[in-house]
């Protein structure tokens, strides 16, 4: 999960006085692990839509965060937030119907073999749930996961996250597989599960029992890899004919955003074990679950209590099924599906004019560009770098991932529309043309 460092300074842009003061405020409360976006970091005091606003009132358009999967500040689920929390806000250890509505409501979006759901607070602690599940139902240890991979922060999430970098520690009972073609070729379905089948064989070898492949469907920190639809189907057969279970982490792919379907799993026409969600979840309120197959989430409860303090609390299911509510009313999965095609239109035509631009890859609004160094003698990843902050300077946030730091990665809200798609366009067209 590549993010670009603010602290090499410079750009067109320089900081006031106030906010190096506060950075220097930042530093010394926080500490030197936390870090800030772009050359020059940005400042934001109010979100709207697709915008989030500086203290001066300048404008920048939002071309990464799918927190705020239904816009900033999205007026319908701001109101069921207040409305709920000025009427009761618990846990979930006393009856409330609230509660029980929103899993029915977020379960009906599920195919009908994933029937339960838990409730925790980030993605981060619905992948270490999962971890407790899988390891309860299948006896098993190992796990595996792509080169790339971000899952979250907790111990046991960080040892299956290569992408926080090589000085945390994946642990003997992980595996990685490389990442899915990026030709999107039709072998890549096979090639992938060949990858996850060599993977159990060294998990067996070392008298490791395969406990789960856990995805991220979107594949966002490999690169961003979608196509072809179906190509996981292969790997989710290898990992449960080896005893596993299949977890299909929908952080980032879930709730609509790749147009085709509500779930990333849905492309791929299989049926996980265990779903694992958050993020987009509450639209920016903190919100996250795992949805799975009743036979496991029973085999589960019989050995272990569950409670989560404010997983799945009144106000958070009140935000939830409020964010249900726009991404249906607002047609935001069909929103999805035409203006990520719109948007993948337009940056196929650049790739055709600068050379800076290679594959083109992603499904609905979640869309990742390679950037190469198109005869400019540079690194890939240096020029990326540049076009994110460039991008910064001209009022577009957008951010880069993939296993050489040189994939941009586009999700904007899902309230995206074709002109502010068209702007977007325009504004990277004018950071190549100056490149």
């Amino acid at each position: 999960m590549t993010m670009i460092n603010a602290y090499a300074r410079g750009g067109s842009d320089s900081l006031s006085a106030e906010d190096e003061a506060l950075i220097a405020r930042r530093e010394s409360v926080l500490g030197p692990a936390y870090r800030l976006f772009y050359r020059t970091p940005v400042h934001f005091v109010r979100g709207e839509g697709v915008w989030l606003f500086d203290p001066d009132g300048e404008a920048y358009l939002d071309v990464y965060n799918n927190v705020a999967s239904v816009g900033h500040c999205h007026p319908h689920v701001v109101a069921a937030l207040a409305r709920q929390a000025a009427i009761l806000n618990t846990h979930t250890r006393y009856l409330n119907e609230i509660v029980v509505a929103y899993a029915e409501r977020l379960l009906a979006k599920f195919p009908a073999e994933l029937a339960n759901v838990m409730f925790a607070c980030t993605g981060s602690e619905a992948n270490d749930l999962a971890i407790r599940i899988t390891k309860a139902f299948t006896g098993g240890t190992g796990f595996i996961v792509t080169e790339e991979a971000y899952h979250g922060v907790t111990e046991a999430v960080a040892s299956l996250s290569p992408s926080l970098g090589h000085l945390v520690d994946l642990g003997v009972h992980v595996r990685t597989v490389p990442a899915p073609l990026a030709s999107g070729g039709p072998q890549t379905g096979a090639v992938f599960a060949e990858g996850v089948r060599q993977a159990i064989a060294d998990l067996r070898r070392h008298g490791i029992r395969p406990a789960a492949l856990l995805v991220d469907t979107i594949f966002s920190s490999d690169g961003v890899h979608a196509d072809p639809a179906g190509f996981l189907a292969p790997a989710a057969e290898a990992i449960r004919d080896a005893g596993g279970l299949f977890i299909a982490d929908e952080v980032q792919a879930g709730f609509g955003r790749t147009g085709e379907a509500f779930w990333g799993f849905a492309r791929h026409g299989v049926v996980p074990d265990l779903v694992t969600m958050g993020k987009p979840m509450g639209n920016g309120h903190p919100m996250a679950g795992v949805v799975l197959k009743p036979e496991i989430a029973e085999r589960f409860g019989k050995k272990s209590r569950y409670f989560n303090t404010f997983g799945g609390n009144p106000v958070s299911s009140a935000v939830g099924i409020a964010v249900l509510d726009v991404i249906e009313d607002e047609g935001l999965q069909q929103n999805a599906l035409a203006v990520g095609a719109h948007l993948k239109v337009g940056l196929e035509s650049l790739a055709r004019l600068y050379p800076a631009i290679g594959q083109v890859r992603g499904s609905g609004l979640f869309v990742g560009i390679d950037i190469e160094a198109g005869g400019l003698g540079a690194d890939p990843a240096d020029v990326a770098a540049r076009v994110v902050n460039d991008l910064r300077d001209h009022k577009v946030l957008i951010s880069a991932t993939g296993p050489r730091a040189n994939v941009l990665k586009i999700r904007p809200p899902l309230v995206f529309t074709a002109a502010n798609a068209d702007l977007f366009l325009e504004r990277l067209e004018s950071v190549l043309s100056g490149l």
